[in-house]
């Protein structure tokens, strides 16, 4: 089966050119959720008249109901890997331990699905960056990766910081998926210079914020009630950037650079993103046969967007208030930018990072072990609540027993040490606002601004009390070290 030209093609790496319209799966989800299945042929047909088109690059979910199964179906049609089209999908896994048993079960799971031996690209969505088994989770995918189980590695919703702190820690990332549209335009920041830095590029979701960037809705009143959960989640993007009108302000902009170009609303949103210097690819949804759009999309590619556009819109943004946190913050902390509001359409519960014990002996104290084998050695826990006070001992980027993360990465180390800290008091009832002091130690005090950044990146709103020592070094390959107090209110 041959594919006819259509949307402009990107290679992302010797083995691997995407359509750079990526069609999602995510709707058919939503469309099976009164408990109706699609036929998976019916599907797969729906499927190949994409592919017909030029639309070769899918993106889909373990949870985007039968999707994988529908994809499947229409790869089988290509018995060829390196003529079929390219099928992405994406896991995420409850937190807990990321045993090589565990991740395989994960990733052959989606193989069965897909019907494939090979899975072209798998991204990972992990739930909280407190627990620290994602690493480990992608250090098993990276050797799988190696044995040809996965094609590319990819994330979902990773912060800059984290981002950062995956690629210093030897991980082959090749992309990371996030929300990106004229109401969001977080990746601009610090995720624009970490890919800048490493050369991964962005899959764009949320272009269209879920057809609120469509003509549809231009000039149109704010609506009362919603039933799609596409349409439930972006609207709280618009409630975040400021409410309607500075979104409509933004609607208006993006009509009139329609108007100038011929084209849609939904094609100057799509645009935009796509010009971001770090985005590979824009993921606009499909409900199978029902709402496709090819034709629409395909003008994606008759213009660019020039100067006068650039400032048109500059000036609806300056009348928007920014989407709160970095990228992928709307999974992990209030304001939750999700459908329900919160995670309960997505998880019942978040396993703690570490266990609570009592102290033996001392009633009414507690204490976490995190695991490092130092821990035994020199007899300490890693933290330890006396009441309503909390200590944390001086902690170190270590994985599991004794393996050190970012060997001579001052801010990834950071970034993963506030992690295990903030792990540590949540076990014990606490969170990192709580935190009244912190001492930092480093060992180069080159890295003053680094290490200084990555712990305002958690703190700027806290501010507790802080020291930092430039001790001049620290034992083998640990860039840094931080201890914490807190005291709950």
């Amino acid at each position: 089966m041959s594919m006819t030209s259509g949307p402009e093609r990107l290679k992302l790496t010797d083995g691997m050119e995407i359509s750079r319209v990526v069609t999602g799966l995510w709707q058919i989800a939503d469309m099976e959720k009164g408990g109706d299945t699609i036929d998976p042929d019916k599907g797969a047909e729906h499927l190949q008249a994409y592919v017909d088109e030029g639309f070769s690059t899918f993106d889909m979910a373990d949870h985007y109901g039968s999707a994988e199964i529908i994809a499947g179906r229409m790869l089988q049609r290509y018995p060829e890997n390196g003529r079929r089209p390219l099928a992405f999908t994406k896991w995420c896994p409850e937190p807990g331990p990321m045993t090589e048993a565990v991740v395989r079960a994960g990733v052959e799971e989606r193989c069965r699905r897909l019907g494939v031996e090979r899975i072209d690209l798998l991204q990972v969505h992990w739930w909280t960056f407190e627990h620290p088994a994602w690493l480990d989770l992608l250090h098993v995918m990276a050797g799988m990766r190696e044995r040809g189980v996965i094609g590319e590695i990819g994330v979902t919703n990773f912060d800059a910081a984290h981002l950062h702190l995956a690629r210093a820690d030897g991980i082959p990332l090749l992309t990371n998926q996030v929300s990106v549209s004229l109401l969001d335009r977080r990746a601009a920041g610090p995720m624009a210079e970490v890919c800048a830095a490493t050369g991964m590029r962005l899959f764009a979701y949320g272009t269209l914020c879920g057809g609120f960037l469509t003509d549809k809705w231009l000039d149109r009143p704010e609506p009362n009630s919603l039933s799609d959960w596409s349409s439930m989640k972006y609207k709280r993007f618009i409630d975040a950037i400021g409410g309607w009108e500075p979104y409509q302000g933004v609607l208006r902009a993006a009509a009139k650079i329609a108007g100038k170009h011929g084209v849609s609303i939904a094609n100057v949103a799509s645009r935009w993103v796509l010009e971001q210097p770090a985005v590979a690819g824009v993921i606009i949804g499909a409900r199978l046969g029902e709402s496709e759009h090819r034709a629409d999309n395909l003008r994606l590619f008759s213009f660019a967007l020039d100067g006068d556009d650039h400032a048109l819109l500059d000036d609806a943004f300056a009348a928007t208030r920014a989407v709160p946190g970095d990228c992928g913050d709307e999974y992990r902390r209030p304001p939750y930018l999700t459908a329900a509001g919160d995670l309960s359409d997505h998880l019942t519960s978040l396993e703690a990072a570490y266990r609570a014990e009592d102290v033996p002996g001392k009633p009414g104290q507690r204490r976490v072990l995190s695991g490092s084998k130092w821990e035994d050695i020199a007899g300490y826990c890693r933290a330890r609540r006396i009441g309503d006070r909390i200590l944390v001992s001086g902690t170190t980027a270590t994985a599991g027993a004794d393996r050190v993360v970012a060997p001579g990465d001052a801010a990834a180390q950071t970034t993963f040490i506030l992690d295990k800290i903030a792990g540590a008091l949540g076990a014990l009832g606490a969170s990192m606002d709580d935190v009244v002091r912190t001492q930092v130690y480093l060992a180069d005090a080159g890295d003053v601004m680094a290490v200084s950044q990555a712990h305002g990146r958690v703190f700027g709103p806290i501010k507790p009390v802080n020291t930092l020592h430039a001790t001049g070094s620290l034992i083998g390959d640990y860039k840094v070290e931080i201890e914490a107090e807190a005291v709950v209110a």
